[in-house]
């Protein structure tokens, strides 16, 4: 089992996190300066806690009160930072045998072989590589020794590469990452990390769906929360009703709460759907005026007056942009009560 119980003072910042390390992909998500790669580097052996233990496996890399802490290149950990760290005066191949120099020579040249061939690697000179073929290269060399934990710092990397690395590689896999979808799609659990603390973990569908507090929402990019008194409740049925300022709203049934209670609700953009006024009004749904649109990467964002978004297709909203009032719907199931 990896445990990994650091911390880490530094002036005007405190790194105080605890937490196991299981077999796969765990990707660790935060503002900047939130301590993502203060968290890798102490990890990788580069810079001490002040306090804690660091396990992996049956191997204790760091502990505080017993003074073990083992240099980096004694920790069985591969690092590939957030900047280019290959050799530049050496090809694709040599780099990576500089990598497997501890080995035979035919051990050595056997790790090298298959790591090319996984990486779909054509031995070059790196001033001839593209970005991401720099990036295959330098996690290829990372992994030829066959490290027990790979430390992944923010890069461009992509879906299919994550699943290049998995198939090379069996062990546990830890990823700063600022793209959400990305670590929806990889990662085995997802870690908030603000302000050098784990403010929530697990599944990362889990942790997106179901945010502890206002701010967990705010940190993965929610921009619907909205203050709301609960004015029904009907367990048996699975419902509630929601007065917000200006209109009511269905949701699911809110265990743990009393009519009249006041609560914060929070609805993802991607979740609201839009219809132009001329339409008949869907269910749940509130007539709202367009106040501005953005371009987001895969669409576009609507913003309507008291503070509602909705993300559309850009095609969508081109076919009916001169509408000026909309109806908003909110779909029961989109309603999460923080």
């Amino acid at each position: 089992m990896t445990q990994l119980r650091i911390l880490k003072k530094r002036p005007g910042f405190v790194l105080d996190v605890d937490f196991p390390l299981h077999e796969g992909v765990t990707a660790v998500y935060g503002p900047p300066g939130a301590g993502k790669t203060l968290l890798l580097d102490t990890v990788a052996g580069f810079v001490a806690p002040d306090a804690g233990r660091i396990l992996l496996g049956d191997a204790i890399l760091f502990d505080a009160d017993t003074g073990v802490n083992l240099p980096p290149r004694l920790r069985n950990c591969a690092y590939v930072g957030s900047e280019d760290a290959l050799f530049p005066h050496l090809t694709i191949r040599k780099n990576l045998i500089f990598a497997a120099r501890r080995y035979t020579r035919l051990e050595r040249h056997r790790r090298v072989a298959e790591m090319m061939e996984r990486f779909q690697l054509i031995d070059k000179p790196l001033r001839d590589l593209a970005p991401n073929d720099r990036l295959r290269t330098e996690i290829a060399r990372a992994l030829v020794p066959e490290p027990r934990l790979l430390l992944l710092d923010e890069r461009s990397i992509d879906e299919q590469l994550i699943r290049q690395v998995r198939d090379a590689f069996r062990a546990s896999i830890l990823m700063v990452t600022s793209d959400l979808d990305l670590a929806c799609t990889v990662a085995d659990e997802l870690l908030l990390l603000e302000s050098g603390k784990i403010v929530q973990r697990g599944a990362p569908t889990a942790v997106l769906e179901h945010p502890a507090s206002i701010q967990i929402a705010r940190l993965v990019g929610i921009p619907n929360i909205l203050e709301a008194s609960i004015a029904e409740l009907d367990p048996g049925r699975n419902t509630s009703r929601l007065d917000f300022s200006g209109f009511s709203l269905g949701a699911p049934y809110i265990p743990g709460h009393f009519k009249g209670d006041r609560v914060w609700v929070a609805i993802r953009a991607d979740d609201l759907r839009v219809y132009p006024s001329a339409a008949p009004a869907p269910p749940n749904s509130v007539s709202a005026r367009l106040v501005k649109t953005s371009n987001r990467a895969r669409g576009l964002r609507m913003e309507f007056e008291g503070s509602i978004f909705a993300d559309v297709p850009r095609a969508d909203f081109e076919r009916q942009r001169d509408n000026q009032t909309w109806w908003v719907e909110f779909p029961v199931g989109s309603i999460r009560v923080l």
